[in-house]
């Protein structure tokens, strides 16, 4: 078996699932260290025929990650894609397992771990949170997303959780007024910390928390209620 991951967290989840079988990685494919494969270009910019040429069985996607006109190429030079839809938790243990069986491997230890972690989360009490992921310009947490299905679990309601759009585009003004308890800043896809993001919520408090915990799904999961616990407050 031959797969090339288009996605971080499915890079990671076949890596430990299934050593051997990945060929080919994007460039943002950073975990696990250290890991052996060719390089095949961004997850919005890859070299189709930089995948082509590793001859894969599989090639794994994501519909948020990903661009068609990307994908399209690769079915169109006669490979196999799997397009992955996350939308909450329940989707993404439902989509990883169905990754894993197309990379031939049974359901590994790490993904009964994710779920008995996640089924004994309660939250104990709920605040309301503005959850940006990227600056200039400034774009938060809309509707329908994993990353806010996640805070939900933990307690945490995103305030634009009835936007149209799923990733809105929003002036850092109105942010400000969205009535908010708490301003949630991840470390990716815009890399947040005490220095940049902060400082433009005064009087909010502030939780900087992992990205690969929050928007990841894959090997992260088991130990994402905690961490995000603990960075939440």
């Amino acid at each position: 078996m031959r797969v090339v991951s288009l996605v971080p967290s499915l890079t990671e989840a076949v890596a430990e699932s299934a050593p051997g079988v990945l060929v080919g990685a994007t460039d943002w494919c950073e975990r696990p260290a250290g890991l052996a494969v060719t390089r095949i270009g961004g997850t919005k910019n890859p070299d189709p025929a930089a995948v082509v040429a590793l001859r894969p069985d599989l090639v794994l996607a994501n519909e948020e990650e990903n661009r068609e006109p990307d994908l399209a190429a690769l079915r169109a030079a006669g490979l196999d894609v799997l397009v992955t839809h996350v939308r909450d938790l329940p989707g993404a243990f439902r989509e990883l397992e169905r990754v894993l069986r197309a990379c031939g491997r049974t359901r590994p230890r790490w993904l009964d771990e994710a779920e008995a972690a996640w089924a004994a989360v309660t939250p104990a009490a709920y605040r309301t949170a503005v959850v940006p992921v990227w600056r200039r310009p400034w774009m938060v947490l809309g509707r329908d997303t994993f990353a806010g299905d996640l805070l939900a679990r933990l307690g945490v309601r995103n305030a634009y959780e009835d936007h149209a759009e799923r990733y809105p585009r929003v002036p850092v003004e109105e942010l400000r007024d969205a009535g908010a308890d708490l301003v949630v800043l991840p470390d990716e896809p815009y890399r947040f910390s005490a220095q940049d993001g902060p400082e433009a919520f005064p009087g909010l408090p502030a939780a900087l928390v992992s990205g690969r915990h929050l928007t990841w799904y894959g090997p992260s999961l088991a130990e994402a209620p905690r961490v995000l616990r603990a960075a939440l407050g």
